[in-house]
């Protein structure tokens, strides 16, 4: 593989289009700050390309009681939810 091309902040603001272009054909991009290399641009990597609704394969399906707090009695506290006592006074 080539060398990749290297930018300077201000040049890689300056033709940002081309770097982009540059990466959709499969390059690396460098750029940097006063000659020291502080981002690499690559292009994306696996998958395909990603649709409006998500990426899932397959619905996803959600038991009816998803959201029942009763099920894992641990649940509630683990999310800072006290549980309810029903014998609490009324102090308003």
């Amino acid at each position: 593989m080539d060398a990749a091309r290297q930018y300077d902040v201000h040049e890689a603001e300056a033709h940002f289009p081309e770097i982009l272009d540059a990466v959709a054909r499969g390059e690396e991009v460098i750029i940097s700050r006063a000659g020291e290399p502080v981002a690499k641009v690559v292009p994306p990597t696996g998958g395909g390309p990603r649709t409006a609704r998500g990426t899932a394969r397959e619905p996803v399906v959600l038991d009816e009681d998803f959201d029942d707090m009763s099920v894992d009695p641990g649940f509630p506290g683990a999310f800072g939810f006290l549980p309810d006592s029903g014998d609490a006074e009324d102090t308003g």
